[in-house]
């Protein structure tokens, strides 16, 4: 396994906080760049990680896909955007693309950034009947059945695209696994539905991040879920939650109800030996969220995070 961390595609402050943990794997997201998925920002981003002792090896952003997601005009030429970035993906060698499905009209949802934790530290949380407050989406009218047959009419477009460009494919689970959230039925919420969208193709191309904050508010044992999908899983997102998908808090990575030691063994056990990242770790004394670029993702936190993946590791 490949302990890493998300940086921004330049180098500043993280790269080097990555760089002193003995870090040799990046994870990029490209906040604030427009069309980064073209060869020449791929290519001089890649570059650029090299140059500084770091393997590109996870790209975790996406291009825009809302009108894909809901079957409307202008899907074809949002699909042939994905099938340019995976085709540059594959001639620069970065391995794995980290994308989202019924996530994407509504966003990753938090509605508590500062929930109290352990010495004074700030955490980030969910509770379903705060958002249901909110005014339905304008997406609300959409069906899962519609979901589900545009999910297919992508993975049909996409899949051998990847597979002919030697690009992993790895589906993150909605965040939170909850459906549906403001009218949006969404269809990434359990692992029943995982084994339903990996039979839509059989190829070791298309697979999972295991984002286990999100398995363990799906209420399953995450070490059993490692060994089911096995080779399928590209790429781990390392994190826990207290509570159901209905209300929950991200906690510190040694204070969860999921036996982490357990999860790496299971790892371990499948041969996994790809990537695996820290996600959404609390916010120390000292620190605000202006020093990152979302809650979730400031450097405390995720200093402490490498450590005790790198001391279960060993």
């Amino acid at each position: 396994m490949d302990p890493t961390v998300m940086l921004p595609p330049e180098p500043d402050r993280r790269w080097t906080i990555a760089q002193q943990l003995g870090l040799d794997t990046a994870v990029v997201r490209f906040w604030g760049v427009d069309e980064w998925w073209t060869y020449e920002t791929l290519q001089q981003t890649a570059a650029r990680f090299e140059d500084h002792g770091l393997s590109l090896s996870v790209v975790e952003d996406r291009p825009p896909m809302e009108r894909t997601v809901l079957g409307e005009e202008g899907r074809d030429e949002e699909i042939a955007t994905v099938k340019r970035l995976l085709r540059n993906m594959g001639r620069l060698g970065i391995d794995t693309y980290c994308w989202v499905w019924t996530e994407l009209p509504l966003g990753v949802l938090r509605t508590s950034d500062s929930l109290p934790g352990r010495g004074g530290s700030k955490r980030i949380g969910y509770d379903h009947e705060w958002m249901e407050r909110a005014p339905d989406h304008p997406a609300a009218g959409i069906t899962e059945a519609e979901l589900w047959s545009n999910l297919e009419y992508f993975l049909d477009e996409v899949v051998p695209v990847a597979e002919e460009a030697g690009v992993n494919m790895a589906l993150h689970p909605d965040d939170p696994p909850h459906s549906p959230i403001r009218g949006v039925p969404r269809i990434v919420t359990s692992v029943d539905e995982y084994r339903r969208i990996l039979d839509l193709h059989d190829s070791p191309r298309h697979g999972v991040t295991l984002c286990q904050g999100n398995f363990s508010a799906m209420n399953v044992d995450i070490p059993a879920v490692v060994e089911e999908f096995g080779d399928r899983i590209h790429f781990v997102h390392f994190r826990d939650v207290e509570g159901t998908a209905d209300s929950f808090v991200e906690t510190w990575h040694d204070e969860g109800p999921t036996d982490m030691q357990a999860a790496i063994d299971a790892y371990q056990d499948i041969g996994f030996d790809g990537p695996i990242r820290p996600d959404h770790v609390p916010r120390m004394v000292g620190e605000d969220d202006r020093d990152a670029v979302m809650a979730g993702y400031t450097d405390m936190g995720r200093l402490f995070a490498i450590g005790y993946i790198k001391g279960l590791l060993e």
